[in-house]
């Protein structure tokens, strides 16, 4: 990888990584997910199954843990084809829906990757500044934005290996473990933990099951991301072990952390459940706030760092012969230009966060359900349909995904804000709309790929 990070790093686009360069072990991505499952975004969202669903503390505990068991399977299963042939995740997507298909997803995971970095440009700026103060008046938040800006375009450009072996294992993870955890000895020792464990808010009226969703959704935005990291795993197992622990652990941490935060602090049914500012004013206040909120911050530049660099990667996929830094760089400029307007107008980030993570859902949890059902019914790919040689499109693999996003959105509905409904929620479900659409799409792709296999035979005759 050269003598150092700014002497230009090895740099992976949609070519496989060769064997003697995977060499990350199972530790070393548990490393990674677990960081990447952690941030103010996971502890904001997780205040908010208290504050829209009203959720007790208790069953907020048994949703995180759930969803993010459910969760964290789909992610490492969605890792371990990338691992196995070293590709990135939308170039695994090659074999399944086709070399041009595959350009369909990659859209997708540009633009929810673009809004992700903006989110977290957001509130990483927002945080900043209540730290500093407000020492250029309006400006500061703006002036944060820029310089985390810098920072993750560096992290970016010096790739996952350095990412990994440089700045989180030596650094970062364990910062926000040290805050994280005091943190969480704050909340569970505070007097109005325990008598409200078991006692709902009552200000909520959403389905459970769209509750367990709300947690799925977050390791779900990280599947089509997944093997632009994975694919350096020694194996796929490592991949997979590694993925599901670290991921599990952290995610179910920090919902249920964000949650305990509101509770206890007694901002149920007030705007810091639903106003990213006052809620991280609400950990500012807390025991040594300030520097717990610093250290999380430092860790998250991770999660803007993986959303930078798997859009110029998910971009390589539609447009190969694209520079890689040239892309980072045009994507690292574009998100913080995006997150100092969410920053300036918080109406808008506040009336499309929910539908942008369901959004999220209906789209990845399906096309998830359609690659794992693939790897049943043709569990070997040869290695040149990783290239522009194989089918450009795979009708039965796109009609399958069709199918499990129409379930979807048929059971969570997806709107801008409580009050616009796009697509209104029309088919009820007590396990929410993931499990059912991921059975939908897998079943469909089966039994469309059997169907049509005589045809493909006597094509191919």
């Amino acid at each position: 990888m050269g003598r150092g990070w700014l002497r230009k790093p090895d740099v992976w686009g949609t070519e496989p990584v060769p064997v003697e360069k995977r060499n990350l072990r199972a530790v070393d991505l548990g490393i990674l997910w677990f960081s990447l499952g952690l941030g103010l975004l996971v502890l904001f969202t997780g205040a908010l199954l208290v504050q829209i669903w009203g959720l007790s503390l208790f069953e907020v505990l048994v949703v995180a843990v759930a969803g993010s068991v459910i969760g964290s399977l789909m992610l490492a299963a969605a890792g371990t084809t990338g691992s196995r042939h070293g590709v990135p995740t939308m170039v695994s997507l090659r074999p399944i829906l086709g070399h041009r298909a595959s350009w369909i997803p990659s859209g997708f995971n540009s633009l929810q990757l673009l809004g992700w970095a903006s989110f977290e440009f957001m509130i990483m700026g927002l945080g900043l500044s209540l730290i500093s103060g407000p020492f250029l008046g309006s400006a500061t938040v703006y002036l944060w934005i820029a310089i985390l800006g810098v920072w993750v375009t560096l992290l970016a450009l010096g790739g996952p290996l350095v990412v990994v072996r440089v700045w989180l294992e030596k650094a970062a993870v364990w910062l926000v473990l040290v805050s994280a955890a005091w943190l969480t000895y704050v909340v569970v020792t505070h007097a109005a933990f325990a008598p409200n464990f078991l006692v709902p808010s009552g200000s909520g009226d959403r389905p459970l099951g769209l509750a367990l969703d709300l947690v799925i959704v977050m390791p779900i935005s990280w599947w089509p991301l997944i093997a632009d990291y994975n694919r350096f795993a020694r194996g796929p197992g490592e991949s997979f072990v590694g993925t599901f622990l670290g991921y599990t652990l952290s995610n179910s941490w920090f919902y249920f952390l964000g949650a305990g935060l509101l509770v206890v602090y007694g901002l149920v049914g007030t705007g810091p459940g639903s106003d990213p500012v006052s809620f991280i004013t609400a950990i500012v206040g807390t025991g040594l706030g300030s520097l717990v909120l610093l250290l999380i911050i430092v860790d998250e530049t991770d999660n803007a760092f993986a959303n930078v660099y798997s859009t110029a990667v998910s971009a390589q996929n539609i447009a190969p012969r694209a520079g890689q830094r040239s892309l980072i760089l045009a994507t690292a400029l574009a998100s913080i230009i995006a997150g100092s307007v969410l920053a300036a107008f918080l109406d808008v980030f506040l009336s499309v966060y929910e539908g942008f993570l369901f959004l999220i859902g209906g789209v990845f949890v399906p096309l998830l359900g359609v690659i794992v059902a693939d790897r049943f019914v043709r569990p070997a790919y040869r290695d040149e349909e990783f290239g522009t040689e194989g089918a450009r499109a795979n009708p039965v693999a796109l009609g399958a995904w069709a199918v499990g996003a129409a379930v979807y959105f048929a059971i969570a509905g997806v709107g801008l804000g409580a009050t616009v409904a796009l697509v209104p929620s029309f088919l009820p479900s007590p396990v929410g709309a993931s499990l059912p659409a991921f059975v939908a799409a897998a079943l469909a792709h089966a039994a469309g790929t059997k169907l049509a296999a005589p045809f493909a035979r006597r094509a191919s005759a």
